[in-house]
């Protein structure tokens, strides 16, 4: 199929605009390009009429199908919160892909979410990368299982397990547990290779199912996504990930901007967001839609997040519309919600941009509409070359 007669921004390398071009796919993308070299068209393509096609937007940090929309206790599915340390968890067993909000994320033009757990846990579990629309069966939306592992610093495990009178209480206490977890882990690991290199001299360890939820992440082949507000908090991510090697993403990042200086110097990038909503604990007391500005302005990688249901996934685009009147260029507001996002959570071999080979999910505007306009919204949405 092809849809053709639109302004393409791409997002590739070369951050190509084609002012009136043509991409034709299937399943991926198979070719974008200028109208001067659009295939043969038929009854079955797409006319987009001068309309503005973009990337599928791509949200980074979210709870989608997590915390059931309209459901209350029954659909709360976020925190394993009977353990501070759990690795091993996944979300690929608590999103319910049914769940009305994913819906309403693809008519929004949103066609990807990283989905985790929530910050309860100092070590929380395993998130996913999945689709907004398609099968009823979330094996069949995902495609990236183990896409990150989510920790968790600051308040929110101070909070909830003061209240059952057990460790974390501090964050001293939160970060000691998390360093426990990853020896232990470091040890396994070493112990794996081991026996792996030589099984005849070597035991194998015995099988932990925390440490070997903890492979991947020692290993660098994930990152790190670490809820971190306060620049303390931030910093504290920054340390551990540095002593044990690890990738690192910081997610909400709220006082970034205040060390901006020293995330660029440590290479560290961040998640930012949510941006549209109240300060509503102390830890929120730097929010600010200027934070996306600033670290545009200091040169750190970063992207924007709803972190629905804290704000609604569908309102990602208006966001970054916020982050826009905060001082944040329309490119980079694009960029933070589609490909720059995507590498973040180490998915943009398959979304994000508009290229060869990737997935065909993007997003049709009417002519001269704003992707961030609060009147504007998609008029069309492809998921995997199918019209959603």
């Amino acid at each position: 199929m092809t849809v053709y007669n639109a302004k393409i921004h791409t997002l590739d390398a070369a951050n190509a605009v084609y002012e009136n071009g043509y991409i034709t796919f299937d399943e991926r993308i198979i070719q974008v390009g200028d109208m001067r070299d659009c295939p043969t068209l038929t009854d079955v393509d797409y006319d987009a009429q001068g309309g503005t096609l973009l990337p599928g937007f791509v949200d980074s940090h979210a709870h989608v199908g997590v915390w059931g929309n309209a459901e209350g206790g029954e659909g709360d599915d976020g925190n394993e919160s009977t353990d501070p340390c759990t690795p091993q968890v996944r979300a690929l067993d608590m999103v319910n892909p049914l769940d009305r909000c994913f819906a309403e994320a693809a008519q929004g033009g949103v066609t990807t979410v990283l989905c985790g757990p929530g910050s309860t846990n100092p070590i929380a579990g395993q998130c996913i990368a999945l689709k907004t629309a398609g099968s009823p069966r979330i094996d069949a939306r995902v495609f990236k299982d183990n896409a990150a592992m989510k920790f968790a610093f600051g308040e929110n495990p101070k909070m909830v397990y003061r209240e059952r009178n057990e460790s974390p209480v501090t964050r001293m206490g939160t970060a000691s547990l998390v360093r426990e977890q990853l020896f232990k882990a470091r040890r396994y690991l070493s112990d794996t290779d081991k026996y792996a290199a030589n099984p005849d001299d070597n035991d194998r360890p015995e099988f932990d199912m925390k440490c070997e939820a903890l492979l991947p992440v020692l290993r660098r082949e994930i990152a790190v996504h670490a809820h971190a507000h306060r620049a303390d908090d931030i910093f504290t991510a920054v340390r551990i990930a540095k002593e044990f090697e690890l990738r690192l993403v910081i997610v909400h990042a709220t006082e970034s901007a205040a060390i901006a200086d020293e995330l660029r110097e440590a290479g560290v990038p961040a998640i930012i967001g949510p941006i549209l909503c109240e300060r509503s604990k102390p830890e929120l007391a730097g929010l600010s839609i200027n934070t996306g500005g600033t670290l545009a302005a200091k040169g750190v990688d970063f992207a924007i997040a709803t972190d629905h249901p804290v704000v609604p996934v569908q309102y990602l685009p208006l966001t970054a519309g916020l982050a826009i009147r905060g001082g944040l260029a329309v490119d980079k507001a694009l960029r933070a919600i589609t490909v720059d996002a995507a590498r973040l959570c180490g998915i943009d071999d398959r979304v994000g941009s508009l290229e060869h080979g990737k997935d065909a999910d993007f997003v049709l505007f009417a002519q001269d509409e704003q992707f961030y306009d609060v009147l504007t919204t998609p008029e069309t949405v492809f998921i995997d070359g199918i019209k959603v």
